[in-house]
């Protein structure tokens, strides 16, 4: 389980910092107020995200378990911000603490680290930009905090409210990405009714309460554009054809609204204009992570986990941000900690001992609960519900040197996960709020990957690999997550894509990677102009060139047996072929994926 206190969660709106410490955008209680007008509901389309790794079985030798006693060192003290989340276990077991005790990873590397929660946000950004104005005229300044772990797919948000305060003291004191410390694998989700799941065409008109531009809010509008459904940006109107939402204060909150039945009356919008009619409308689905859906399921039940970051296994990296010009004056002790967590994350994810260590010191570091809980929400749990449905809980995982070459696209055959889900979210804040967040920093500017570069170069053979998924080429999907065509052209009786063809398909193959856990399957559909065994044939080579086109740009993220292709020729056209644009329509790949 992580962040587990109301302010836990990081927006995905731009939380813009006026002055020193900042205004916080969006926040209730900054005094700022959204101008309400009416919006069209938006087909945001395919969220595109990228796989990222599955945890790795290390090989490496288990190491001595951290000491109690703080560690007598005399390197300066490094201040890292952090919400409680056990994707940053092997952070904590590698310090053995909130502090660096004796005989721990980190004081056997010499680097002395703080470790403190921090739910808040707000706080999280003015402490960097505290610590980069006083460090400007005193390196060894004890203000602010010199790192933060947040969620990936909120870093542009985040970075878009920091970086142009810390730009502003000048170019070199921007805030960067530089590891991955682990990743959500499953608490966070989107629950909802049981036929949603079954026919996601069902959720049109579904009201789902959740921390609006939230992490988990994120996960309802991937999914929504991965099943062709709009969302409807304005909270305050009812839209029959789209996903609504009920903005919570909290995750807890968006779970007790669903608990209680929570209902308004609201406007009835159709393509973006006011129909006259006001409609009484319920809570019907929740955006939430652990507990909150374990309240969902005692107190009341009957949702089901619609999609979680189980399936969306690359959505959330827990993204380690720190000072551009503290980073490059302290390179030694930044790479030594990158050192620390990796082999951490290694120790947790390969003995029991170092596991249960590292659930005993975040109940200490976080302040709640117990090992027991923490280990049992790390791992990930099922437990049946108040009305019998069986539900899926918690699931986090950590990353070590293998899994973050992987996930920043430093392998051979891998993609940057990290540059694709910050462009990703980044833009769809943008499309669904272009006033309140019109741009954000670019990830060519924040995203820099020499630290690790070094790192892995210095471990040579020791890096343990990230594992892949293995499919059996004989399995069929059982229960579908998503379908949606997708317009890839061709060349006129071919199989071969026209130039103007590379876009889409790069949409498609982000979208196709955040799930290395789902099968794929592409429908391959023709026109009905010609013969129709000739277009049998054709629909199939069709569908065969893109996936040969997917395998080709990253193998690891398409091993062999995800992919099956299907043809369906002329034989299932969605609309009539009486037109030319009609028969364009009907000259489709249909792409599905599920477990």
């Amino acid at each position: 389980m992580k962040r587990l206190t109301p302010l836990g969660r990081i927006t995905i709106v731009a939380l813009i910092l006026a002055g020193l410490w900042g205004l916080k955008w969006l926040i209730m209680d900054s005094g700022y107020v959204m101008t309400k007008q009416l919006t069209t509901s938006q087909d945001v389309g395919k969220v595109d995200l990228p796989t990222a790794p599955k945890n790795a079985s290390s090989t490496v030798q288990a190491m001595s378990l951290p000491g109690e006693k703080p560690a007598n060192l005399n390197s300066p003290q490094v201040r890292w911000l952090m919400w409680a989340w056990n994707a940053q276990m092997g952070a904590i077991l590698a310090n053995g603490g909130s502090e660096t005790t004796e005989g721990s990873i980190m004081a056997k590397k010499g680097v002395n680290l703080k470790i403190t929660r921090q739910d808040d946000v707000p706080q999280m950004q003015a402490s960097l930009i505290k610590f980069a104005n006083e460090y400007k005229s005193n390196p060894s300044t004890p203000e602010g905090a010199h790192f933060v772990t947040i969620m990936g797919d909120g870093a542009a948000a985040f970075l878009s409210g920091v970086n142009p305060e810390l730009e502003k003291i000048g170019p070199d004191y921007r805030a960067q990405i530089i590891y991955t410390c682990g990743k959500s694998l499953g608490e966070d989700k989107f629950m909802g009714l049981p036929s949603w799941r079954d026919n996601p065409q069902s959720a049109k008109g579904g009201l789902t309460a959740a921390v609006l531009r939230d992490g988990d809010w994120n996960i309802v509008v991937k999914w929504c554009g991965d099943n062709g459904i709009r969302i409807n940006p304005d909270e305050t109107t009812y839209d029959p054809d789209a996903m609504n939402f009920v903005a919570a204060d909290n995750y807890l909150d968006a779970a007790e609204k669903y608990i209680a039945g929570y209902s308004e009356d609201r406007e009835v919008v159709q393509n973006g204009k006011r129909t006259g009619e006001k409609k009484r409308v319920s809570v019907n689905g929740v955006a939430t992570w652990t507990p909150g859906d374990v309240n969902i399921a005692e107190k009341k039940g009957g949702l089901v986990s619609i999609v979680s970051t189980k399936e969306y296994r690359s959505q959330m990296p827990c993204v380690l941000i720190g000072i551009k010009k503290y980073m490059e004056d302290n390179r030694p002790t930044v790479e030594k900690m990158i050192e620390g967590i990796a082999e951490g994350g290694d120790q947790v994810k390969s003995y029991s001992a170092a596991l249960d260590k590292a659930g005993e010191l975040s109940a200490k570091v976080y302040n709640e609960a117990d090992k027991a809980y923490w280990v049992k929400y790390y791992k990930g749990t099922q437990s049946a519900d108040k009305q019998g449905l069986v539900v899926d809980l918690g699931g986090s995982a950590v990353h070590n040197l293998g899994d973050n070459a992987e996930i920043f696209g430093l392998n051979s055959g891998s993609t940057n996960v990290v540059k694709i889900v910050y462009d990703l979210f980044g833009g769809v804040a943008s499309k669904l709020y272009p006033k309140l967040m019109p741009s954000y920093p670019k990830s060519d500017d924040v995203i820099e990957v020499s630290y690790l570069k070094d790192v892995i170069a210095k471990a040579g053979s020791n890096v343990s690999a990230a594992e892949t998924v293995a499919f059996t080429n004989d399995a069929n999907i059982k229960e579908k997550v998503s379908e949606k065509s997708w317009s890839i052209e061709f060349e006129s009786g071919k199989a071969s894509f026209t130039p103007q063809t590379e876009k889409t398909l790069n949409e498609l193959f982000n979208d196709l990677v955040v799930a290395n856990n789902l099968r794929v399957e592409i429908h391959g559909h023709t026109d009905n102009t010609g013969d129709p065994s000739k277009n049998m044939n054709l629909s199939e080579e069709r569908a065969f060139a893109v996936k040969q086109w997917m395998e080709q740009k990253s193998p690891n993220n398409f091993p062999q047996g995800r992919v099956q292709v299907f043809a369906h020729g002329q034989t299932q056209p969605i609309v009539p072929n009486n037109s030319p644009e009609n028969k364009a329509k009907n000259r489709r790949v249909t792409i599905v994926m599920g477990k």
